[in-house]
């Protein structure tokens, strides 16, 4: 298959109040998968009568070498949000598996 630079081959969109993250695995040059997020926020500008739309987005691009170490440094701060103190409640976040495994192989 013939692959162009940076194609998407699997998304997701997650809405969450003013943002919407998306989270792309798409391939390089070299047909190897990589991760990547944007954290896209609608920012309104101008008066209630006029309103001016624009968006904000901000990238991170995650290696499939980095994604392992990547993802327990998450779980590890997911994992301290959810046991702090914060008065706050637990989140849905301390359902997240511990056996996250990605197979990067099923994209090849």
């Amino acid at each position: 298959m013939e692959t162009n630079d940076h194609e998407i081959i699997f998304s997701r969109a997650v809405k969450a109040g003013k943002r919407i993250y998306y989270l792309d695995v798409k391939k390089n040059r070299k047909n190897e998968p990589f991760l990547a997020i944007t954290e896209s926020k609608k920012i309104v500008s101008n008066t209630a009568d006029n309103p001016q739309f624009t968006f904000e987005k901000h990238k991170i691009f995650l290696y499939k070498e980095d994604i392992e170490k990547f993802m327990e440094g998450f779980l590890e701060v997911v994992e301290f949000i959810n046991s702090s103190k914060l008065g706050r409640e637990k989140t849905e976040l301390e359902d997240i598996g511990r056996n996250i495994n990605i197979d990067f192989d099923k994209f090849e």
